[in-house]
């Protein structure tokens, strides 16, 4: 009988988005996988799928219902392993496994950015901070994805039996490569831009973190200086009317596309010149990880997601939160600066090449995955 894994989150593209080539691995082992999230996706290399109804706030009645529908699948099926992701998908999965825990099923947790960190509000460490370290009782393998959660909870002393650090959840360097000259110039044309506009790009939904009020203003800054300059935004979400409301307030309508939610962001980010995030708060950003692995050099606000990727005067700069000015300043002088962009760009294609790439993260994943899979593994884990 085939060994199984449950893999849960609060909603199933996240397996989509991140994590198919896991899951992929998983079969190639001969092992059942089973996913467990709110929505009815297909998802390849999954043996069966569970919609339940998680939702993303802990204060959500809702949530009741998901957790009795958890524990019931996992009290009948067994399981070998437990990976959960997303905040409420790691908070219910751990507390329907505690009994399965007993039995011997091993519980990891990745953490794609604790809610509590530097900077973040007070309401954030008084809420997730003492549910994070409680859970982490029942937490087997914590992972984090950057350094600063990794030593949060080292230093805080979070209680799970291992705490590891891997480089996010990897990237396709194949599907995201950079462009030659030629056929960037190409896809500007057939886009409706022209050869010599000088693009930035931001993927990112439309809510009060993502803060693509701070581009709009820093663009306004630079239009008068450097014109060709058109800045493209991807994404829905709730304040996307009022950002489309501000860029005509700023008089940059016309240098500004809202391009809503799109798939074929492999297909965008290498007609693009720049990559900029204006984010307050962030784990380890997969939209930074693209545009690098495209070759674009990063303007970023400053937060220890960014802090991770981005170095300054390396494959770009961090800037202070909130400051349009600086972003601004760093616009300017990379839209001047031609030789400058592709230096750039190249060192962050080769930061992923060495570290983000899924191969990389895979490495990195199955060998934490293969200290559960062993069964003396296991016996050593009883004894400890």
């Amino acid at each position: 009988m085939p060994k199984k894994v449950l893999l849960c989150a609060t909603v199933d593209y996240h397996f989509k988005a991140f994590h198919v080539p896991y899951m992929k691995w998983f079969k190639e082992q001969g092992w059942e996988v089973h996913v467990a999230a709110n929505g009815n996706m297909d998802l390849p290399y999954v043996d069966a799928k569970f919609n339940i109804p998680i939702q993303r706030s802990p204060f959500n009645r809702t949530n009741i219902k998901a957790f009795t529908d958890l524990k019931s699948i996992i009290d009948d099926n067994k399981y070998d392993i437990i990976h959960c992701h997303t905040p409420m998908g790691g908070v219910l999965a751990r507390l329907a496994a505690r009994n399965a825990r007993k039995s011997g099923t091993k519980v990891i947790y990745t953490a794609h950015g604790f809610h509590f960190c530097q900077g973040a509000p007070v309401l954030n460490w008084l809420v997730y901070y003492p549910l994070e370290k409680f859970l982490s009782y029942f937490t087997d393998c914590l992972i984090t994805i950057n350094e600063e959660d990794y030593q949060l909870a080292v230093n805080r002393r979070f209680r799970a039996s291992r705490i590891e650090y891997v480089h996010g959840v990897g990237v396709n360097t194949e599907r995201f490569r950079p462009a030659q000259e030629s056929y960037k110039r190409e896809l500007k044309l057939t886009t409706g831009y022209h050869p010599d506009d000088i693009l930035l790009f931001y993927a990112a939904e439309f809510n009060q973190n993502k803060n693509q009020q701070l581009l709009l203003h820093a663009l306004a800054s630079v239009k008068v200086d450097v014109p060709n300059v058109k800045l493209l935004l991807a994404g829905e979400g709730l304040l996307k009317e009022q950002c489309q409301d501000l860029a005509k307030e700023l008089g940059i309508e016309d240098q500004v596309d809202f391009l809503g939610y799109r798939n074929d962001i492999d297909h965008l980010l290498p007609m693009c010149d720049i990559a900029v995030a204006s984010s307050l708060r962030e784990g380890l950003p997969v939209n930074i990880m693209e545009a690098m692995a495209c070759g674009l050099p990063i303007i970023a606000s400053e937060n220890r997601g960014h802090k991770e990727l981005v170095h300054n005067d390396h494959n770009g700069w961090l800037t202070a939160p909130n400051d349009q000015a600086a972003m601004a300043d760093k616009i300017m002088l990379l839209a001047n600066n031609k030789e400058l962009m592709v230096k750039q760009g190249v060192k962050g294609r080769e930061m992923v090449e060495s570290r983000y790439a899924i191969q990389r993260v895979l490495d990195q994943k199955s060998t934490i995955y293969s200290l559960f899979m062993d069964e003396k593994a296991d016996v050593m884990w009883a004894i400890q």
